[in-house]
């Protein structure tokens, strides 16, 4: 909650003209708590995963000719039921483990110093944070999906991700109540080693469930503004992993392609890229 009692005395206090960004979120959250901000991200990430998936569903229902070729495994085509059966799969899993997730943690959230204080972060702030958060992140969850493809962590929890071994973007989000707390780690990690804003929070948590939902989507489109960054993965990267399914010891990494280029975990990947080029 803010502690100002009107634009006028905030700006006082601040001792600058707010912009209108500040304004807006002056008469947004001044009388809003910190915790009841902070679980606006429920609400976020239940937008996300409802309708960011809803385009490439759309593309697989219908098989649009001009996009049936970016395909990553023509051969399987999910109906709708199907879809709609993942969606109410996720929906269970966002309200008993993701929400409560997120309801709890508010005081570590709290601990480290998420603010929702004026002045709102700048750009290159939100910027700078988000790319420490998605290389924290991607680090972290890759020796945690290392991790379940053991033996013991794949049978007993990370094999209901693999149910879907033809990905689709309502599945990025469809795993074992089990994962979703562990993966919720690397998530949460990058805010804790580097407080932002609540906003940037925000946007974090959005953002990377686009990614997840995109590299899960089954389609390898040539236009994907993802395709200009440095070392990201992506669909077609992604989809390998799922492919090859429990055996795969392959392609653990959530976002980038460096620590499997590293630690030496791209090989299946790269002689399977090779076999299909001289194919």
């Amino acid at each position: 909650m803010l502690p100002y009692d009107s634009l006028e005395g905030a700006e006082l206090a601040l001792g600058w003209n707010l912009t209108v960004a500040e304004r807006l979120w002056f008469s947004y959250s001044a009388h809003k708590s910190d915790y009841i901000l902070y679980t606006h991200n429920c609400l976020f990430v239940f937008l996300v995963f409802s309708l960011v998936p809803l385009p490439w569903a759309l593309v697989e229902l219908y098989w649009f000719d001009a996009v049936d070729r970016f395909k990553l495994q023509p051969r399987v085509k999910r109906s709708f039921p199907e879809l709609f059966k993942c969606y109410k799969d996720v929906l269970h899993q966002f309200i008993f483990v993701v929400a409560p997730l997120i309801a709890v943690s508010f005081p570590v959230l709290e601990w480290v110093g998420i603010r929702t204080s004026l002045p709102l972060p700048t750009k290159w702030e939100v910027i700078s944070q988000l790319i420490v958060y998605f290389l924290v992140e991607d680090y972290t969850n890759y020796w945690i999906h290392r991790f379940l493809h053991s033996e013991w962590g794949y049978e007993k929890i990370h094999y209901m991700h693999h149910e879907y071994n033809a990905p689709i973007g309502f599945a990025a989000l469809y795993a074992h109540w089990a994962e979703i707390l562990i993966l919720g780690i690397p998530t949460f990690l990058g805010p804790a080693m580097v407080p932002c804003h609540m906003t940037t929070l925000w946007l974090w948590s959005s953002l990377r469930q686009v990614e997840a939902i995109e590299t899960h989507s089954g389609y390898n489109f040539p236009w994907s503004p993802t395709k200009l960054i440095p070392f990201y993965g992506g669909p077609e990267y992604h989809d390998f992993h799922h492919f090859v399914g429990r055996q795969c010891q392959s392609n653990f990494a959530s976002i980038f392609t460096y620590c499997d280029y590293l630690y030496g975990t791209d090989k299946g990947y790269r002689r399977h890229k090779q076999a299909v080029k001289k194919a």
